[in-house]
């Protein structure tokens, strides 16, 4: 995320407060809104797993392809008026995604990705410029709305395919309807007077210090980790003998309970010596609750979905925490979070894709379970070099 300036203030505060809550909401429906239906979506128009596998991979991938792309758009445009493009883009691309058959759908869901990558990347510096008294506190709401909108697009998209008269298509275009929302309220919210410019200075690339890679391999492993759950967790659930709405229901309350854990977990690192403790506990909550939802029981589903929801809702938030914490200045942070989010996504975007090739070789979930479970060993492992109580740049930890 680029450092951005500090400028006139909006209008109204609570205005600028409500646009970022509104833009921080549309970060992930037009992910987690493709799970739920996506066996119809298979059927409808004839893709295989590893097709739905790629359709569910894809704006994991362009969110890390397009997040370079933020700090250049926000130079040329300003800051808030690059995430007023961006979700405005949002919209068009979810409404149109459904309709457009098979090259509109992956067009669509390539450019929503992007759309998120942008905004993903310029958000946290949007809360440090008119919030910076309260930077910690807002990031931590932001991200707790970002897990309430894909909870909502998760468990709302497959009731909605149904009163929709069985149309997966209406079902994932009404996800434009906050995207729109959130347009109006953040063009309400605009100066309009003045072009926040961003300030970038020449440093040493990090791409060279060992930290910053512990820092950006962990981020994308558990993103993979994340992303995978997003794209499979209905479908693998189905396969299990849940109907199609509760399968949907259970990523939803996974996702939603993710909000505890998002604000508790970077808290209650704060008040320790580092972050690895708390690192590893997120990240073995998170496993335990994969491997629950593949080889337990299916009675006790709802356990795990809870247990693996506990678990992501840490290992997203100690992600970010570890961006800020792992950098000695704002400048520093930024520079690690543009590589870690633009690595780390690009990244991650494997993990969908793996599992629809792995389902498809094998026909069944138990080798993808094993696949997630050494993804989870290795964000283990970074996590943990990454939670020392080191920062990035230190002639120690250069490569």
């Amino acid at each position: 995320m680029p450092h951005v300036a500090p400028t006139s203030r909006a209008p109204s505060v609570a205005l600028t407060l409500l646009g970022l809550m509104l833009v921080a909401l549309n970060l992930r429906p037009a992910l987690t809104s493709v799970s739920p239906v996506l066996s119809q979506i298979g059927d409808s128009l004839s893709l295989s797993s590893s097709g739905q596998g790629i359709l569910t991979t894809l704006p994991v991938l362009f969110l890390g392809l397009l997040a370079p792309v933020a700090p250049l758009a926000a130079r040329r445009l300003g800051v808030d008026r690059t995430v007023l493009a961006a979700v405005i883009v949002l919209a068009l691309a979810l409404l149109v995604r459904p309709y457009a058959g098979i090259t509109g759908l992956f067009i669509g869901t390539v450019i929503a990705g992007g759309c998120i990558g942008v905004m993903g990347v310029l958000l946290p510096g949007i809360v440090k410029r008119d919030f910076s008294r309260s930077a910690s506190l807002l990031t931590g709401v932001y991200t707790a709305v970002l897990c309430l909108g894909a909870s909502a697009a998760a468990g709302a998209t497959e009731p909605m395919r149904i009163a929709f008269g069985n149309d997966w298509q209406a079902a994932l275009a009404i996800w434009m309807v906050p995207a729109v929302i959130a347009a109006v309220i953040w063009w309400c919210q605009l100066d309009g007077k003045h072009v926040p410019k961003t300030h970038i200075k020449p440093e040493r690339s990090l791409f060279r210090d060992r930290l910053a890679w512990q820092v950006t391999l962990y981020m994308g492993l558990q993103s993979s980790l994340a992303y995978s759950v997003f794209g499979w967790l209905p479908t693998i659930l189905q396969d299990r003998g849940l109907s199609p709405v509760d399968a949907g229901l259970g990523l939803s309350v996974s996702i939603l309970t993710q909000i505890s854990t998002a604000i508790a977990f970077p808290w209650i690192s704060s008040h320790m010596r580092d972050q690895r403790a708390m690192l590893a506990l997120a990240v073995i909550l998170t496993v335990s609750g994969i491997a629950g939802c593949i080889y337990a029981p299916i009675s006790g589903v709802w356990f795990w979905a809870v247990i693996l929801g506990l678990g992501q809702g840490g290992t997203f938030s100690m992600a970010l925490t570890l961006l800020a914490v792992r950098a000695r200045d704002a400048d520093m942070a930024a520079r690690l979070s543009g590589m870690a989010q633009g690595v780390g996504y690009t990244m991650a975007a494997i993990g969908p894709l793996a599992l629809g090739l792995l389902h498809d070789a094998f026909d069944d979930w138990q080798v993808a379970g094993i696949f997630l479970g050494a993804i989870g060993i290795a964000a283990l492992g970074f996590g943990i070099a990454a939670g020392r109580d080191r920062y990035v740049g230190e002639s120690a930890e250069s490569c």
